[in-house]
């Protein structure tokens, strides 16, 4: 038995984040792991062939580069190896009429396109650009800070301050407001609200529901102002950094380590024992980087409170993904035109009508018949994650149910993920050729992770959802996870959850643990 200040439950970004700041500020910490393999769902191993890294989940590591705790950490993360490589297009969407559009850091590149499509759009988008430092202020501020009604009153107040009644009203209405509310206020082409809508997707956000236009706006905005980064050489040297900078700083992390219960006594949290039967001591802090829907075994006997425990195992997921990891002999030939190449992220979601189809269908626990695909090209921007001319592509297939009960294009029979995902994964390949003729050509290898594979890899991702849990705004800000409980807190003394699943969400801005470790350690 080991005694600790602090234990974290998994070893997933945040609780890391969460470990390295505690560390550091002299906590003894002990951070325990049920895979062998850091990183919950940041992580980047040979899925397909030796030599091709491929990003298990998260690609994109912008809120981290931007997040506080970079900020704070920067070079010490930086001497521990941790290496980004800027992305100057960033993403793009195809559509079925061979045009298509993309965003690159380049505001001249982004406007030319965008005038081809409307010069409405243009001036719209220059104008959005030019306002952004300003609104990005309060909403930065508001996504950083620990929520409650302090936060949501001091956004408002700074807001009052320099925009008046009319800015606090009008911030108030974008974070209200349905992706394609926004879109239809300021733009004209259908291929522009497309191109941006898809973000929404990445979020839970289908076109029509409410809370939805912020991601959207801020995706375009931020990529167009700031550009974007991902991590050179896999999405796992900010994990690598993570988990050095825990253990320079005094802090221990086991692997092959599955936490069975949280120890308690008189209502306060003690410690861990693992299912080997090993047990742990914490005096400070037990902190649980997990789903809710984990708790109902690990906090044996309940919490407490019956309303928290309820909440919990009510926890609303968001439909699940597919992922599709690819070795290729060269980058996907875009008959919409060859600049696609450059670009980090190319989406094929042709519609916001077609988005909203597809949310619908997988809700209902159909396949859809034209899911959105996330096409990822980390290769076209960092060329060490594959052998010398060799590429690897990160497909991300949303939306999809957890359980089949049936297929919108009428050709795959209801069965469990591991008797379809190959048969569904051929309909995703079939949808790329249609814009870029002869990807099978290119294929050398592999792998398929169906939403039930991604829960088997990673517990968290319940039903397949890499988000954990849906962002609706009756779960998020104030409700993430649920009233009363936004600041990482529980029922259970001295014992608190981090991760996607509690404010402030999905994201690799490393937040929750980031914040938590700051509040605990005052």
């Amino acid at each position: 038995m080991s005694e600790f200040d602090a234990i974290l439950v998994g070893a997933g970004h945040n609780s890391l984040a969460c470990a390295a700041h505690l560390a550091r500020k002299g906590w003894k910490v002990g951070v325990f792991e049920r895979n062998v393999t850091l990183g919950g769902a940041v992580k980047t191993q040979e899925y397909t062939l030796p030599g091709f890294r491929h990003d298990f989940g998260a690609m994109n590591l912008s809120l981290f580069a931007g997040s506080a705790f970079h900020k704070m950490y920067a070079n010490e993360l930086k001497s521990h190896g941790l290496e980004f490589a800027p992305v100057a297009d960033c993403f793009a969407s195809v559509f079925p009429d061979g045009k298509w559009f993309g965003v690159s850091t380049d505001l001249e590149k982004t406007a030319t396109r965008i005038a081809a499509l409307s010069p409405a759009d243009a001036g719209a988008w220059l104008k959005l650009v030019a306002a952004f430092p300003g609104e990005a202020e309060h909403l930065f501020r508001l996504l950083g800070s620990q929520m409650g009604f302090r936060a949501l009153a001091g956004t408002g107040w700074n807001l009052w301050r320099k925009k008046g009644v009319s800015g606090v009203l009008d911030t108030a209405r974008l974070l209200l407001s349905s992706p394609r509310v926004w879109l239809d206020e300021n733009f004209v082409s259908p291929h522009v609200k497309a191109t941006l809508a898809a973000w929404g997707m990445h979020l839970d956000f289908a076109p029509d529901i409410s809370g939805g236009a912020v991601f959207p706006y801020l995706e375009s905005m931020a990529n167009q102002s700031f550009g974007m980064v991902i991590g050179k050489g896999g999405a796992d040297t900010m994990i690598r950094a993570l988990e050095k900078m825990v253990t320079a700083a005094g802090g221990k992390i086991f692997t092959n380590a599955e936490v069975a219960e949280v120890t308690r006594s008189g209502g306060r949290a003690t410690g861990i024992r693992l299912a080997s039967g090993e047990t742990h001591t914490a005096g400070k802090a037990v902190i649980a980087g997990v789903a809710p829907r984990a708790l109902d075994s690990m906090v044996q006997g309940g919490s407490g409170d019956a309303g928290f425990d309820t909440a919990m195992k009510k926890f609303r997921y968001a439909p699940g993904t597919m992922m599709l990891h690819l070795a290729l002999d060269g980058l996907p030939d875009w008959s919409a035109g060859a600049e696609l190449k450059t670009f980090a992220y190319v989406h094929i979601a042709p519609s916001l009508d077609q988005m909203a189809k597809t949310y619908c269908q997988a809700i209902a626990g159909l396949l859809p018949d034209e899911p959105v695909l996330v096409v990822g090209q980390p290769t076209a921007v960092d060329s060490s994650r594959a052998p010398a001319g060799k590429h690897v592509l990160w497909v991300q297939v949303r939306a999809l149910p957890a359980e089949i009960l049936g297929d919108a294009a009428g050709e795959i029979e209801p069965a469990a993920w591991d008797a379809v995902k190959e048969r569904y994964a051929e309909r995703v390949l079939d949808i790329i050729e249609r814009h870029a003729p002869g990807l099978r050509t290119k294929i050398l290898g592999g792998a398929i992770f169906s939403p039930l594979d991604l829960e088997r890899e990673n517990p968290n991702l319940v039903g397949g959802d890499q988000i954990c849990g849906s962002h609706h705004i009756a779960q998020n800000f104030l409700f993430r996870p649920m009233r009363g409980f936004a600041k990482w807190n529980t029922p259970v003394e001295n014992f608190h959850l981090v991760g996607a699943a509690t404010w402030p969400g999905a994201g690799t801005g490393a937040g929750s643990g980031f914040m938590l470790a700051q509040q605990l350690a005052r």
